[in-house]
């Protein structure tokens, strides 16, 4: 299978895009410096091709989002048959999440078909390969607050700043 990559500078810092033939295998969180980006990417970009324009409506798609205009990735392709089956269904559950709008892991196991899965929901949001594209950071605690991000809670200022990029600053807590 010949896969691609790239990495998009964005008013939040380098992305990375990986992607085959069937769509995006894998996307970054925003990274301070493109190397970054290639090592969350793995070990899949020693045998990619760096192909910038094979993306170019993705790249305009991402640099629009940044820039907070409303635009949806629920359309875009993306590689996941190799991922667990509850993963799969959270991360296109997630995907149905509109700009700008926020739902709880309890909505999030519902919709993938396991209603008392709420750990397992939240594991295929820390697990989700395709951040910004499967938009975790629109998933949140029921409560309202806000719960791990970027594979831990190390980067729940970006979830903040990603959600008030799609809905402008919230009042502190």
């Amino acid at each position: 299978m010949m896969l691609y990559y790239d990495v998009v500078g964005t008013s939040f810092g380098w992305m990375g895009l990986l992607w085959s033939a069937r769509g995006l295998r894998r996307t970054t969180l925003p990274q301070r410096r493109p190397e970054d980006c290639i090592d969350l990417l793995g070990d899949e970009t020693n045998d990619a091709t760096l192909s910038p324009e094979q993306l170019t409506p993705i790249r305009r798609k991402l640099s629009r989002y940044f820039a907070g205009k409303q635009v949806t990735f629920g359309d875009e392709c993306i590689d996941v048959d190799d991922a667990p089956p509850f993963s799969r269904a959270a991360w296109d559950a997630c995907r149905t999440i509109p700009w700008g709008e926020t739902r709880s892991y309890k909505w999030l196991g519902v919709q993938a078909g396991r209603p008392q899965a709420l750990r397992a929901a939240g594991q295929s949001m820390a697990r989700n390969r395709l951040p910004i594209i499967v938009p975790c950071h629109r998933v949140i605690a029921s409560n309202g607050s806000l719960r791990g991000f970027g594979a831990g809670a190390t980067q729940l200022d970006l979830k903040a700043r990603l959600l008030d990029l799609e809905t402008g600053p919230r009042a502190p807590k």
